[in-house]
């Protein structure tokens, strides 16, 4: 069979690979708009110099003062401020592309018209005209680059063509997870099932072309380049060895959850078999000692910084909670930790006095009317998680990690959620995957995505991870997105 294929050619990239083609495209950007912007100020200021009558040999002794070394950082400052376009489906949207970088360019001219005005003599080292041309050049090529990378994106996406095997729940929930994304990473082309009542009918849009035993052929047909194996139960040893020959025909074949994963940043809990907690959590997620080392050193510095902040803006935050609803200031409350120990979080209080009457444990949920409207700006600055960093520096809790919960919600949310407990399988954190990338969880079906996304991270986690996390909470808190 796999002389007579004929696929289309693409190119499979991972999301680490994407991520560092990426940073490599908006470093060269930057670097190029740094250098075009220091030649901009040099010729304007030498035109300047010249134009008051002074003499060449004068201009150069006035003129040989180099420029401050930090103006050589700017590249690394752009691209932290395009930290949320680092998500490939992110990257990929134009649209969102545009706007982050628009954002960023606005937030890099704001920062620096604080800094000019908070220095005594701003002139001396802060060149306007080449933080001006810079941000300009840079926002300019960025979006140049990224246009290229949506367009090879889109075009190598169009020319992968990929078949689900199995049309059950799994492949449904992979079809939905599909529908959602836009652009679309593939072209997903339908389905095989070996049920004769779902052959020829289509599902979610999408046509079952035919059994798994005309598999090789349907894939001839229809020039597939992936299949997507979405079948959960048992497996018939023929459509084992009709996979592995499609494999050995150059067809790219990936499990359900991979792909779930791949395009959503989650973990598909209702679609997983039952030894997937100890396959993916035992073999799969373990760090090395150095990993928690370096965790833990992030976690002492950050701890000591955080404090330093919730010491300098303690009287301010007070005051402010003081004048709304009176005392007390913070609340603590007991949470469960790794392992479900439990310890005892503190944040600054964001509600109503007896936000649960009745003594009911309930989750914050959106336009909460128990949330005070000082808490409401706390949450969106995420200034009320400040008091945590005591509990980073005891240990209990990390930087990043999921979200740090009551033993009574635990206990709810495990009898109605699979694999909810796993979650304890790592500290707290005062952010985390969850966190920067869904809203508040009110319900069941909202508490078990986010239980997603925190499974996610812990199978995945890595210090760049840890990393991007820490900077795109630091975009929500100055872009006032927090919850």
């Amino acid at each position: 069979m796999s002389e007579h294929l004929s696929r289309p050619k693409t190119i499979r990239l991972g999301t680490l690979e994407q991520r560092v083609i990426l940073f490599l495209g908006d470093l060269l950007a930057s670097i190029i708009a740094l250098f075009a912007s220091l030649y901009i100020w040099r010729e304007y200021s030498w035109n300047a110099l010249l134009a008051t009558g002074i003499s060449l040999n004068k201009a150069e002794r006035i003129f040989s003062v180099d420029i401050q070394n930090w103006v050589y950082f700017l590249p690394f400052f752009w691209i932290l401020l395009l930290i949320e376009l680092y998500e490939p489906q992110v990257a990929a949207n134009r649209k969102k592309t545009q706007r982050g970088i628009l954002v960023a360019g606005v937030i890099a001219m704001l920062g620096y018209a604080l800094v000019f005005l908070a220095l005594k003599d701003p002139t001396s080292s802060l060149p306007r005209i080449v933080i001006g041309a810079f941000v300009l050049l840079a926002v300019i090529l960025t979006w140049l680059w990224r246009l290229i990378y949506t367009h090879l994106y889109t075009s190598q996406g169009l020319a992968r063509r990929v078949l689900i095997i199995g049309a059950g729940n799994a492949g449904i929930t992979l079809v939905r997870a599909y529908e959602e994304l836009s652009p679309k990473p593939f072209s997903l082309i339908g389905f095989v099932d070996d049920d004769p009542e779902k052959i020829g009918m289509k599902i979610e849009g999408l046509r079952v072309f035919g059994s798994n035993k005309n598999l090789l052929k349907i894939i001839e047909q229809q020039n597939i380049s992936d299949i997507v194996v979405a079948i959960t139960g048992t497996m018939m040893g023929s459509t084992f060895q009709t996979i592995l020959d499609a494999q050995e025909s150059g067809v790219m074949v990936t499990r359900m959850p991979t792909m779930y994963e791949e395009i959503t940043g989650r973990v598909p809990i209702h679609h997983l078999e039952s030894d997937w907690l100890i396959r993916s959590f035992i073999d799969e997620a373990r760090v090395s000692a150095f990993y928690e080392l370096g965790k833990r050193i992030v976690d002492i510095v950050g701890g000591v910084v955080g404090i330093a902040v919730f010491l300098a803006t303690i009287p301010f935050v007070s005051l402010a909670i003081i004048l709304e609803t009176g005392f007390p200031v913070f609340y603590k409350q007991e949470r469960l930790g790794k392992g479900g120990k439990p310890f005892m979080l503190y944040k600054y209080r964001t509600m109503i006095k007896d936000a649960e009457p009745d003594g009911e444990a309930r989750a914050a949920e959106v336009n909460d009317p128990r949330i005070t409207r000082v808490g409401n700006i706390l949450r969106k600055t995420r200034l009320d998680e400040f008091p945590q960093f005591f509990n980073v520096l005891r240990g209990e809790m990390s930087l990043v990690g999921p979200r740090a919960e009551r033993e009574q919600l635990v206990e709810k949310y495990q009898r109605e959620i699979p694999f909810y407990r796993a979650r304890l399988l790592v500290k707290p954190g005062i952010s985390g995957w969850a966190q920067i990338t869904s809203g508040y969880a009110s319900s069941i079906f909202a508490t078990a995505l986010k239980l997603e996304y925190d499974l996610y991270y812990i199978k995945h986690r890595t210090v760049a991870m840890d990393i991007t996390i820490l900077l795109r909470t630091f975009s929500t808190v100055f872009g006032f997105k927090g919850r």
